[in-house]
């Protein structure tokens, strides 16, 4: 894979942060959450959180999630399988999504 591919895939695989009570409480451990895609691997995580936010990462752990089977009427449908990473930062590294540039 040549340096451009590489920093291309880095890119997309973070879709977002994850806000919910959970991560907003791990946040104040020095943990952030991620939606990413289900196939990036945790060295690729941690290198892409690294390059575009400009911190330092301590260690990553992630979760999968599958989809759930829902009904509506008689057609069965699923939802989309996700995947969910909890990011820790170095200490003195800090990421604010409210802030505004």
């Amino acid at each position: 894979m040549s340096v451009a591919a590489h920093q291309e895939r880095l890119m997309s695989v973070l879709q977002g942060p994850h806000i919910s009570e959970k991560s907003h409480l791990s946040a104040e451990a020095g943990q952030v959450v991620f939606k990413v895609r289900p196939d990036a691997k945790k060295s690729e995580i941690k290198q892409a959180v690294e390059l575009l936010f400009k911190v330092s990462v301590e260690s990553v752990t992630v979760m999968n999630y599958t989809g759930k089977i829902k009904r509506h009427g008689q057609t069965r449908g699923r939802r989309a399988a996700w995947k969910k990473a909890y990011v820790r930062l170095a200490e003195g590294s800090h990421i604010d999504f409210l802030e505004a540039d």
